[in-house]
Formats: C-alpha cells, sequence, structure tokens
C-alpha cells in the first residue's frame, strides 16, 4: 500500500495518520525517539505491508508483470492502489476524499517534529494535493518520475505506466478483490 491507503487504514487521530505517513519515513527499530501512539501506528503500517506482500491477490497481481519487471511490481502495485483507492473512495469511506485529504495536510502543517525527508515533502504534498490527485490515472506518470530519481537503478521503471494502463482492467478487479480483506485485517493487525 501507498501514503493514501495507509493513512485510511491508520485511523482517524492525528498521530495515527502522522504514524501511518511516518512508516515510509521512519526505518530501522522503534526505541521511543517518536511517541508511544505514533510508534504504534508506524507498526502498523509495517504489517499492514507484511500482510499486503504475502497475500493471494497481491502474489497473483505481481505475477502479471513480465519477468523483467517484476522486481518493480510491489511499487507499481502499491501505486496503482492508491488510484483505485481515490477512484473508489466513497465505497470505503464515509468522509469524502476532499475532507479527509484537507484533514491529512492539517496534521502535517501543524507537526513540527516530521522526520526529516517528510518534512521536505510534505508543503509540496499539501500544496499539489498529491494525496487527492491519485484519482487521476495520468498523474501516476509525475509519481513515477519521482520514484525513479530515487532508485539506484531507475530505468527498472521506464515504461511502466504503458505497463500498468495495459493491466488496468484485471489490477482494478485486484483491489477490488483485496482491499475489503485489508481492511477486514486491520483491527487484528492493530494488536498484533
Amino acid at each position: 500500500m501507498n501514503y493514501l491507503a495507509h493513512l485510511h487504514l491508520g485511523g482517524e487521530r492525528p498521530e495515527q495518520l502522522l504514524g501511518s505517513l511516518y512508516g515510509d519515513f521512519v526505518k530501522g527499530p522503534l526505541a521511543g525517539q517518536w511517541p508511544a501512539p505514533i510508534e504504534a501506528s508506524i507498526r502498523l503500517h509495517r504489517r499492514i505491508d507484511v500482510f499486503t506482500d504475502a497475500h493471494p491477490v497481491i502474489v497473483a497481481a505481481r505475477a502479471r508483470f513480465p519477468a523483467a519487471r517484476r522486481r518493480y511490481a510491489g511499487i507499481l502495485i502499491d501505486l496503482f492502489f492508491d488510484h483505485c483507492l481515490a477512484l473508489h473512495w466513497q465505497h470505503f469511506a464515509e468522509q469524502s476524499l476532499d475532507e479527509f485529504t484537507g484533514q491529512v495536510y492539517r496534521v502535517l502543517a501543524a507537526e513540527p517534529a516530521l522526520p526529516p525527508r517528510l518534512a521536505l515533502i510534505a508543503p509540496r504534498m499539501a500544496a499539489q494535493d498529491w494525496l487527492g490527485s491519485y484519482r487521476d490515472f495520468a498523474v501516476l506518470e509525475q509519481v513515477l518520475r519521482g520514484m525513479q530519481r530515487r532508485l539506484s537503478r531507475p530505468e527498472g521503471l521506464d515504461g511502466a505506466l504503458a505497463e500498468l494502463d495495459a493491466l488496468y482492467q484485471p489490477l482494478s478487479e485486484d483491489f477490488l478483490a483485496f482491499y475489503p480483506q485489508l481492511q477486514a485485517a486491520v483491527e487484528r493487525l492493530r494488536e498484533v
């Protein structure tokens, strides 16, 4: 799962929203450097990733990609599933996507001690409405370019948008089959 899904699944309280995002920015053991509720949300983020990576629907979705792309298939599925979540948001949440993303951006703006890399991107994330923009498939091209800048082998994502486009229908079906199962598993994962 990518940013939007982790935020949606992590809980509504500010510390839950923060920890849901911190999971992508805080690595290694958690030793009390963050408040306990934030660390609990980071742990949930990590459990969601483990659950997702091992789930049969996700294993099958990764297999849809050509062998040469499979190394990056998990990244592409995470990104595509955020697109699907944004597109089908009304089926999975009571609050509108715009209300939800506005809440996230306010929480980020009010937090003075974000992890360094998140502190750098949070203002752009809000100004450009990264989370809400996932509704538009074309935006994924910009996101992929940003990901390529952070990879040691950026050429591994060359042509990825065309592959996602070709796999749009089956991956959408995978999302609709998987996400309700993930939602149902979150409470159990929260208590592990």
